[in-house]
């Protein structure tokens, strides 16, 4: 099978300071990765490399485009990366402010990424979202409200369905459940997961949390200073870590 997403040797310095280096890895369609370390380790980092959101000093990312096959992201135009970005890629952020266009509706936040990839008919592009905010659980009766009028937890399900309506087959996702509360988190991760299943996305997620990895990402990837430490499927890496690294990692959380 060939990979959705191919990357070899990805490095990023600051000055003297490793961002990340030497990072290897495919993603196969359908596949959910988890990228996990303490904070400095490099894995938003890594996640900004590959969305093209920082320019690597060295490496590829293969990307496998529907029209032409594999693709080195890094060698694209501008226009043509910022169409993957509208189609086949998708972006959650932490802070869902940073996704959402704060002084737009909820229902034109998700029907402006469909007017981006040629959708004009208006009755149309407003039943599509409709349809997306009832998908994560936001109800038909807040569509002409303002993200600013919703809850943290509500910002962040609007910033999924403005991601998905276009149907990526890529989703980046960076500390997703991040400052939610416990309830709302577990809401949010349900909500994710279901998806993720329904329309077999293939997602890279950056967390700290384990137990967001654990439920979301078949394999797993551990950094530490900039370096890929430890990578397996999941449950392998977190019931049985081998580096010494995971394993502080992994015992900080039984020990909490």
């Amino acid at each position: 099978m060939t990979p959705l997403l191919s990357v070899s040797n990805i490095q990023k310095t600051y000055g003297h300071r490793i961002g990340c280096t030497g990072v290897n890895f495919d993603l196969y369609p359908g596949e959910v990765m988890g990228i996990v370390g303490e904070s400095g380790s490099g894995k938003s980092t890594l996640l900004n490399c590959l969305a093209g959101h920082l320019e690597p000093d060295q490496g590829e990312v293969l990307f496998d485009t529907r029209a032409e096959g594999l693709r080195d992201t890094m060698t694209m135009s501008e226009p043509e990366r910022r169409m993957l970005a509208r189609t086949d890629w998708a972006f959650v952020h932490q802070n869902a402010r940073d996704g959402l266009r704060m002084g737009v509706s909820a229902g034109g936040n998700v029907g402006e990424r469909l007017m981006a990839v040629g959708a004009r008919h208006y009755g149309n592009i407003r039943e599509q979202a409709i349809d997306w905010l009832g998908r994560v659980e936001i109800t038909e009766d807040r569509v002409d409200d303002r993200p600013s009028d919703f809850s943290g937890g509500m910002q962040q399900r609007l910033q999924i369905a403005r991601n998905l309506v276009t149907g990526p087959r890529l989703v980046f996702m960076d500390e997703p459940t991040g400052g939610l509360d416990v309830s709302v988190q577990a809401r949010l991760l349900d909500l994710l997961r279901g998806l993720v299943r329904e329309m077999g996305l293939s997602a890279i997620i950056v967390t700290h949390d384990l137990a967001v990895v654990r439920l979301l990402a078949d394999r797993l990837m551990v950094m530490k200073s900039g370096h890929l430490v430890e990578s397996g499927l999941t449950d392998q890496v977190l019931d049985d870590p081998q580096h010494t690294y995971t394993q502080l990692l992994v015992s900080s959380v039984l020990q909490v």
